[in-house]
C-alpha cells in the first residue's frame, strides 16, 4: 500500500503581486507523474489546498483538473479542509467529486454518528482495503467546544487542547472498530492541520489559534501508524517520531522558505499480515519550478552578486528578495537598486533595509533634536525603517511623500494650495 502525504499547495497565491499559476500547474503535473511512476494509490493533501477562501477561477480550475486526471491513474485522493480553505467551497462540489474517487473533509462535526464521514476506506492494487484513514481536517474551536461564561483565556485554551484530543481518539476508535467489524488487518492513518508543538514555522505561516491554542502536543495524537499533517510549511517529523510528520509546501511561500528542500513524503506499507511493522518512509524532493534568491549585502557587495545573473534566461527571470546593508540615509535606494538591475533577468519583488541597520538609524536619531531637522528631514528618516516590497509599495511611498510634502507647505503658508506648494518644493 502506497500513500503519498502532501499539502498547503495554497493554489492563487499571489506573491508580491506574481502569480504563481505556472509553477503550481509545473508541481501539479510533476505529481501526476511521480504518481504514475511510484505507482501511489492514494494521496493525501492535509489542508489549504487553496490560498484563500475565494479563489481566483483558474485556481479552481486546476484543482479541478487535477482531480479528473488523478481519476484516471488509478488513483484515490483524499482532501482535507486547511485554515485557508472556504469549508463551503470545499463542499460545494464534494459529491461530484466522489464520483472520481476523491474524498472532500471541509470540516468537523461532534453530532452523534458523524465519525463514519470522517473514516475512508482506501483501496490496494487488488482492489482490497488497504488502510483506513482517520480524515482529520483543520478544526475551528466552534466544532469541538462551547463558549462559557467567565472562563479565562488559559481555560480556554485548555479545553480546546482537550476537545481536539478527545475528537482524535473519538475518530481514531471509530477506525479501531470498523477495522475489527471487517476483520481486516490494515494499518490506520491520521490526518491532521494544525500547528503541533516543538516544530518550526516560517513567516508565511499563519497562527491559526490566535488567542485560543498556540499548539496541539503529541502525546495528544491517538497510536496510528502514520499521522500525515499540513500547516507548517517546513517538511519535519513531530517530537522525533518518524511516523508523525509534516510534508511542507511543495513551493517556497516566502523567501524565509527558500534554505529548505521542498517535498512530498511516500509512506508505503507492508503487504498484509505485516502491516503492524514500521512504514517505508521516503521524501521526495520537489523540484524548483520559479527560481528565487535573497540577496543581503551592502550596495557595492550586491552589485557584484547581481552578476551571477547575468546569463539567467529572460523568458525565466529571478524572483528576487534585496536586502541592504548600510549605515547612510539612501532616500533614493528604490532607484539605485533598479540601476543595478537594469538589463538583468531578475525581478526585485522585495526590497527591505537590513534589521541592524534600523537599529543603528534608531539610536543616530536618539542623538538628534528636532530643532536640528527640518519636517521633511524627520518624514524621510522614519520613511525608511518601512520595508519596500515591489512597486505598488513603492507608488504608495511617492504618494506619502507628495501628500506629505502638500501638507508641510500649507502649514508653512496657509496662503497657498497644496498644487502651489507641491510647486514651491
Amino acid at each position: 500500500m502506497k500513500i503519498l502525504h502532501t499539502s498547503d499547495w495554497h493554489l492563487g497565491q499571489s506573491f508580491f503581486n506574481k502569480s504563481r499559476k505556472a509553477e503550481h500547474q509545473a508541481f501539479l503535473d510533476w505529481l501526476l507523474d511521480v504518481i504514475r511512476e511510484q505507482q501511489v494509490n492514494a494521496v493525501i493533501v492535509a489542508g489549504d489546498v487553496f490560498d484563500t477562501g475565494a479563489p481566483p477561477s483558474y485556481a479552481r480550475e486546476m484543482y479541478n483538473r487535477f482531480v479528473v486526471e488523478i481519476s484516471q491513474v488509478d488513483c484515490t485522493l483524499v482532501v482535507l479542509g486547511g485554515n485557508h480553505d472556504s469549508v463551503a467551497m470545499l463542499n460545494e462540489s464534494k459529491q461530484l467529486l466522489a464520483c472520481l474517487n476523491t474524498h472532500v473533509i471541509a470540516d468537523v462535526s461532534n453530532e452523534e454518528g458523524a465519525e463514519a464521514d470522517q473514516l475512508i476506506e482506501l483501496k490496494d492494487q487488488t482492489g482490497e482495503t488497504g488502510a483506513i484513514v482517520c480524515a482529520i481536517p483543520f478544526i475551528r474551536p466552534r466544532d469541538v467546544v462551547a463558549s462559557r461564561a467567565g472562563e479565562s483565556g488559559v481555560q480556554k485554551q485548555q479545553a480546546l487542547g482537550e476537545a481536539i484530543e478527545q475528537h482524535y481518539h473519538r475518530i481514531y476508535q471509530a477506525a479501531v472498530a470498523l477495522r475489527e467489524s471487517k476483520h481486516l488487518q490494515v494499518p490506520i492513518i491520521a490526518t491532521g492541520h494544525l500547528t503541533a508543538l516543538g516544530v518550526s514555522q516560517s513567516e508565511s505561516v499563519r497562527d491559526i489559534y490566535i488567542g485560543s491554542l498556540d499548539g496541539f502536543a503529541a502525546d495528544g495524537f491517538p497510536p496510528a501508524d502514520y499521522i500525515a499533517l499540513g500547516h507548517i510549511h517546513r517538511p519535519q517529523k513531530v517530537a522525533k517520531s518518524e511516523h508523525i510528520r509534516y510534508s511542507g509546501s511543495p513551493i517556497p511561500l516566502s523567501f524565509e522558505e527558500l534554505n529548505t528542500a521542498k517535498q512530498v513524503v511516500l509512506v508505503e506499507f507492508e503487504s498484509l499480515p505485516l502491516f503492524a511493522s514500521a512504514p517505508v518512509i521516503t521524501p521526495i524532493d520537489v523540484p524548483t519550478f520559479q527560481q528565487l534568491a535573497v540577496i543581503k549585502s551592502d550596495l557595492a557587495t550586491i552589485e557584484q552578486q547581481l552578476k551571477s545573473f547575468e546569463k539567467v534566461d529572460a523568458e525565466q527571470p529571478v524572483w528576487l528578495c534585496v536586502e541592504v546593508e548600510s549605515q547612510e540615509f539612501l532616500a533614493d535606494l528604490p532607484q539605485r537598486v533598479q540601476a543595478l538591475t537594469e538589463g538583468l533577468a531578475v525581478e526585485v519583488l522585495q526590497l527591505r533595509r537590513a534589521r541592524n541597520t534600523s537599529r543603528q538609524t534608531l539610536n543616530q536619531r536618539e542623538q538628534e533634536t528636532l530643532a536640528e531637522l527640518a519636517p521633511l528631514d524627520v518624514f524621510a528618516k522614519r520613511l525608511e525603517l518601512e520595508s519596500l516590497e515591489g512597486e505598488e509599495d513603492r507608488a504608495r511611498l511617492e504618494r506619502i511623500q507628495t501628500r506629505f510634502r502638500n501638507v508641510v507647505a500649507e502649514v508653512e503658508d496657509p496662503n497657498i494650495s497644496s498644487a502651489e506648494g507641491e510647486r514651491a518644493l
